[in-house]
């Protein structure tokens, strides 16, 4: 048996959980040289689930895992040394230019700066891009050093007002300083070994920013941009860009009739047109009739609520900045906030009467249209309104029905899930910030037994699933689910909140079977998340493409002439004696052009018909970007859609 080195330091190796042992003063960087294979870059650790810079020195007994580019702390890592390259590239261009912030984002990074007294309009970006990668080459190494806050404000005194702001919060014993090259800056990390890994970079856009989102601070620039260790990546990256834009939700939904918005009606308030209230309609039928066969009782609650309400439920100290303010009524004392949340309402509902064991749990559901004061710059679209309406519902039960109901929930969203093709999902499980307990309400206990109820169900269910630190609500853990769409693109979809506090600061109860009075457990769930941020997300998955039981217009019969009206008639009635949602081009246009309009206005199928077709009382059959099926049996035809329209009919359990 090999004799342990003094030397030597143990660690072990995640996830495999294998047991290493390596020199003292090993790092991340070192140790993957021996482990990861040929040309597999090692981009930063993660150390008892921290990440770090891969050249900090690992210490006996830790936990680590090398992160690479497939993995989100390592793009974390270089998207954020990307922004201090950025910030380096701008202080070579813009002598005397102020720095704000630069962190990495969800895909990519940014950084606040301030431009006052130099020129800069935006048409600049090449030629930063041209200094980013000019300097990358130069292979600087970060450096990580922990430095005193007064040698942090010597070293930082050029740097302006912004950064002695932030040195000024930071307390003395606990400030890191990173430099490569000639750049320095405040900073907690991780970042590259070096500034070489990055090999192509695009700046993507320009926008305005308060500093620290106050609009009583000064406006600055944001730059925002994305990196990648290969070029390859980056040309990837904007050949999807370009997808994205002809997917746009915003495009699609005019183009197809779907809705609209007028500054007259408000900013950031949707007007459902038509087409668009006829599948808002069809999800909430969808949704009701798979949530009533699971035991739900659906329930409507006003637009408004007295101030009181929210106050009672602690969405008043919490959200009042997002919300609307209040509305004064001519009654000394009286006001009322356009509702932000439904679970106040839903709690007050429960109230209503005494509850007995044998009602639990008590499954409550409602399509509730909710308000949020968004600010101007982040409207967008359907994704980021003013007002929406939430698949809501709110799960009343005993603690021994906790996992049980937790996991029927989950089983929902996964039917969901599969009948909207997003086959590719993972979970987040949100708990507490442990350094900021004081902004959640409740007691240990309750939290723990809440965020081991979420673990055991994703473990059972076999869900690929990660813990996000400081996501939970500030009423309990939950879990959430994250669809990636067919451009790859990162959206949060549904959640289930587990919920000790409401209960409590609504007094609510039921009686025991020995006559006892005890507080039930609220499960706060949706399953689409919103309808309107849901409806951005299809459009974009599927480029307009919905399906089939979900579209306005299911089918268009084209005649080719005038000759065929009577037939192109007589499948029209067939075909809605079905239940299918048909229309008949009897225009003057010519077959080509109807078959363009009706692949334009996406239409799921089209049904050709001309004299072959009306000989032999067959219908020449076309689907929406695939083209010709052949020619078919109206009867072939209705078992096909039937087959299409079947999907939605499944049942969850």
């Amino acid at each position: 048996m090999d004799m342990v080195k003094n030397e030597d330091i143990k660690i072990k190796l995640m996830p495999e959980r294998s047991l290493h042992q390596i020199p003292v003063g090993s790092t991340g960087l070192s140790l993957a040289d021996s482990l990861l294979p040929k040309g597999k870059e090692v981009l930063a650790v993660e150390v008892d689930g921290q990440v770090w810079d891969a050249t900090r020195p690992l210490e006996d007994g830790q936990e680590v895992r090398l992160l690479t580019w497939e993995d989100k702390g390592g793009k974390h890592a270089f998207w954020h040394s990307s922004a201090h390259l950025l910030a380096q590239a701008l202080e070579r261009l813009y002598p005397g230019v102020k720095l704000g912030t630069g962190p990495a984002i969800e895909r990519g990074f940014y950084y606040d700066v301030d431009f006052k007294g130099l020129s800069f309009d935006g048409n600049q970006l090449p030629a930063i891009e041209k200094m980013m990668l000019k300097l990358a080459k130069e292979r600087n190494v970060f450096e990580r050093k922990e430095i005193s806050k007064k040698e942090a404000g010597t070293r930082l005194a050029d740097k302006g007002m912004y950064k002695q702001e932030i040195l000024a919060g930071l307390q003395d014993g606990q400030i890191t300083l990173y430099e490569h090259g000639d750049f320095a800056d405040l900073c907690a990390g991780p970042h590259l070994p070096h500034t070489g890994y990055i090999k192509s970079v695009k700046l993507t856009n320009v926008a305005g920013a308060y500093w620290r989102g106050d609009m009583n601070n000064p406006q600055l620039t944001r730059i925002y941009g994305i990196s990648f260790p290969e070029k390859a990546l980056l040309k990837e990256y904007l050949a999807m860009l370009e997808e994205a834009k002809k997917r746009d939700h915003r495009k699609i939904g005019k183009a197809l009739g779907f809705f609209t918005f007028s500054e007259k009606v408000g900013l950031g308030l949707p007007l459902w047109l038509p087409k668009g209230t006829f599948i808002r309609e069809k999800l909430s039928e969808m949704l009701r009739k798979i949530q009533e066969d699971q035991g739900y009782r659906f329930v409507t609650t006003p637009h408004i609520g007295h101030t009181n309400l929210y106050k009672t439920s602690g969405h008043y100290e919490k959200y009042k900045e997002s919300s609307f303010r209040p509305i004064t009524t001519p009654h000394e004392d009286e006001t009322f906030m356009l509702k932000p949340m439904n679970c106040p309402h839903h709690c007050v509902i429960y109230q209503n009467r005494p509850h007995s064991y044998r009602d639990l749990p008590l499954r409550m559901a409602e399509f509730g249209t909710v308000y949020r004061y968004e600010k101007h710059g982040e409207l967008h679209g359907l994704t980021r309104v003013r007002g929406f309406t939430q698949d809501d519902a709110h799960i009343f039960c005993k603690a021994d029905q906790l996992k049980e109901e937790f996991s029927k929930i989950v089983d929902l969203i996964l039917h969901i899930l599969k009948m909207f093709d997003f086959e590719h999902y993972e979970a987040q499980i949100s708990v507490r910030d442990t350094k900021n307990l004081d902004q959640y309400l409740g007691d240990d206990d309750a939290w723990e037994a809440a965020e081991q109820a979420i673990h055991e169900v994703v473990r059972e269910k076999g869900l690929k699933a990660h813990v996000e630190e400081g996501e939970a609500a500030f009423y309990g853990p939950k879990l959430d689910f994250f669809i990636y769409d067919s451009l790859g693109r990162k959206w949060q979809l549904s959640t289930i909140q587990v919920d000790y506090q409401l209960p409590a600061r609504f007094d609510l109860t039921y009686t025991t079977s020995t006559d006892e009075k005890k507080q039930p457990i609220m499960i706060h769930r949706a399953l689409l998340g919103s309808i309107e941020r849901f409806m951005a997300i299809l459009l974009e998955h599927t480029a307009g493409k919905l399906p089939f039981w979900l579209a306005p217009e299911q089918v268009a019969v084209l005649p080719i002439a005038t000759a065929h009206h009577a037939y192109a008639r007589k499948v029209t009635e067939q075909l809605k004696d079905k239940g299918i949602r048909v229309r008949t081009d009897e225009s003057n246009e010519k077959i080509g052009r109807k078959i363009r309009n009706t692949e334009v206005a996406k239409t799921p199928y089209m049904i050709v018909l001309g004299d072959k077709e009306m000989e032999k009382n067959t219908l020449a059959v076309r689907k929406q970007g695939h083209g010709s099926l052949g020619e078919m049996r109206v009867e072939d035809f209705l078992k096909m859609t039937d087959e299409a329209r079947a999907k939605v009919k499944e049942n969850p359990t």
